[in-house]
């Protein structure tokens, strides 16, 4: 919504286009119907079905790349077909301020909040929560976990520039980002105190503790800095108020079902 209403009506009037493998595409689609703008959604035929059908519900038009790593391309052709208005899912400054709103709430609830645990995809997320947090309460860790089989954002941070992913692999289709966003990547090295990287056997069982403890039912990406947590993964201070982000609860029920007899 921030990063929508931030447009100019002539941007909205022409229309937008995104791309996203379910969960930024149902934002951007419900944002755009909020102010009658067309959306159009760049998503991999590996998308969950629960999360292209709400997609559509909201109103959005999706195209369809055989996987992430060709989102871009597509995006770039319904751009030129319809010259519609490009809105980065996560490397927008917009989106970021957006998300940084997450963390405000949490620091409402919580103001001596010392450790902010975060799932990262392209980073949308954690730099928003980053900033907000270096304002509001100066001192506090924030530390991101992203799954082993789409480690974007540490292979930028080894690296120093964000680097394109030759493979995606990974149940957390909601951090599965074929690169880190340049916006992002800046704010995450300032600001960011570790990105760490897990199997997903871990967000799995961050998703069971989360069901059967929490009784909150969240998809793999809204539980990988819970697994992380909970497998030791983080160090934790002694004494510190550690934030875990539940950010996701898009889960296909099949796919759910799987993840819980395993």
């Amino acid at each position: 919504m921030n990063a929508i209403l931030s447009l100019t009506p002539a941007q909205r009037a022409n229309g937008i286009v995104t791309m996203s493998a379910g969960n930024a595409a149902q934002a951007i689609a419900y944002a755009g119907r909020s102010v009658g703008a067309r959306v159009t959604v760049a998503m991999p035929q590996s998308a969950p079905k629960t999360k292209v059908d709400a997609t559509r519900g909201y109103g959005a038009e999706i195209a369809f790349a055989p996987d992430m790593l060709g989102l871009r391309a597509l995006v770039k052709e319904i751009q030129e077909r319809q010259d519609s208005y490009f809105l980065h899912p996560y490397d927008d400054d917009g989106m970021t301020a957006g998300h940084g709103t997450c963390a405000l709430e949490v620091l409402d609830d919580l103001p001596d909040a010392d450790l902010f645990v975060v799932g990262v995809g392209g980073g949308g997320l954690i730099s928003g929560i980053a900033v907000a947090v270096a304002a509001r309460r100066p001192g506090a860790r924030i530390v991101g976990v992203e799954p082993t089989g789409a480690a974007a954002m540490r292979r930028a941070l080894d690296a120093g520039e964000p680097v394109r992913l030759e493979r995606i692999d990974t149940i957390a289709d909601g951090l599965a980002a074929p690169v880190a966003g340049t916006i992002p990547f800046d704010i995450v090295r300032r600001l960011v105190a570790d990105v760490i990287v897990i199997d997903d056997d871990l967000i799995a069982e961050g998703m069971r503790f989360l069901a059967q403890r929490a009784k909150l039912v969240a998809e793999p990406a809204g539980a990988a800095a819970t697994g992380a947590l909970l497998a030791g993964k983080i160090p934790v201070r002694p004494g510190e108020r550690v934030v875990s982000i539940v950010s996701g609860g898009n889960v296909d029920l099949a796919r759910m079902a799987q993840i819980f007899g395993e």
